[in-house]
Formats: structure tokens, C-alpha cells, sequence
């Protein structure tokens, strides 16, 4: 079974062939005549702007208009319409770019401040700060001599002694 699409209506009521039992040798589309008038006035204005005499701007006018108008028309159709496609144009036409040039120039060393003494390093924290630090320090430190003088711990004797780095790690034995 073959299933026929609406393009044909489309197409068919989309074109003109020219007036009653005098049709013309070719199809052209309603918006292939209105865009073709559009264009020949524009390349006809060109032309004679250029100082192309009567005759010559009438016929390259002619010429270039079927050939912009073919390219025009070939890149419209009812499901992508006139409009569609000039406000695309416009669009692309005002994106924004990506700089293809570079920006700067050569290095060089002439914007470079030099001074005569090393930078010292900036000091951290206040001085108010880095005190009450080292105090709570002492204070543990203290702690833990009270602690280790009033539980004094057995030596051991199996095992490694804490002096000795441990080797081994978890679930692996060394031979």
C-alpha cells in the first residue's frame, strides 16, 4: 500500500503557470515571482548606480536576477518559509564572532617593577592569635607529662616496640 503525502497540494497550488492557453514553458512558484521582482529592482538600481548603460543593466539585470532568485527560491518551501529564512540570515549575520586576531604583542621584561630589597614574608594570623595558640599548646603539653608521670605504662614485650617504625600493614605480612 503507498501512502501519498499532502506535499503535492502544496506544490500544485503553490505555482503559477501562467495566464489561460498561454502558459509558460516553465514552473514558477507565487514566492519565486514576488522575490524575483524584489531582486531585479535591487540588481536594476546596482547596475545603473555603477553607470551600466539602458540596454546592458536591463539584460545582466535580467540575468542576475533568474540566477538569485533560482538560489533564493532553492533554499525556501512551504515548511521553511521566506520569512524564516531572511530572519535566519539577519541573525546569523549579527551573532557574535569569536576573535580570530590576536590580542597583545611581543614580551618583554620593560613593564616589570624591581626593587632593590627581597620581599618579606607576610605574617600570618595576629599576634594576639598566634599567642593564645602557643598557650593552649604548652597547656597541652602539660597535660600529657601530668598523665604519663601519674600512669607510668608497663614496658611491653611482645609485639614492636613504639621506638621501631611498624612495617606491616593491615591483612599483609612481610617475610
Amino acid at each position: 500500500m503507498r501512502i501519498r503525502t499532502d506535499d503535492e497540494v502544496y506544490r500544485v497550488d503553490a505555482v503559477w503557470l501562467g495566464p489561460p492557453k498561454a502558459t509558460f514553458p516553465f514552473r514558477a512558484r507565487y514566492v519565486a515571482w514576488g522575490v524575483g521582482t524584489v531582486v531585479f529592482l535591487v540588481v536594476l538600481t546596482l547596475l545603473r548606480n555603477l553607470g551600466v548603460s539602458l540596454f546592458w543593466s536591463f539584460a545582466w539585470g535580467l540575468v542576475a536576477t533568474i540566477a538569485l532568485t533560482m538560489v533564493i527560491c532553492s533554499r525556501i518551501s512551504h515548511e521553511r518559509p521566506l520569512g524564516a529564512v531572511l530572519t535566519m540570515w539577519l541573525r546569523e549575520l549579527n551573532s557574535p564572532r569569536e576573535s580570530t586576531s590576536g590580542t597583545g604583542g611581543a614580551v618583554s621584561a620593560g613593564g616589570l617593577k624591581v626593587r632593590a630589597e627581597l620581599p618579606r614574608r607576610d605574617q600570618r594570623g595576629s599576634d594576639r592569635r598566634r599567642a593564645k595558640t602557643a598557650r593552649r599548646a604548652e597547656q597541652a603539653r602539660r597535660r600529657a607529662r601530668a598523665a604519663r608521670t601519674a600512669n607510668p605504662q608497663p614496658p611491653r614485650t611482645s609485639g614492636y616496640a613504639r621506638s621501631t617504625r611498624n612495617r606491616e600493614v593491615s591483612g599483609v605480612r612481610t617475610p
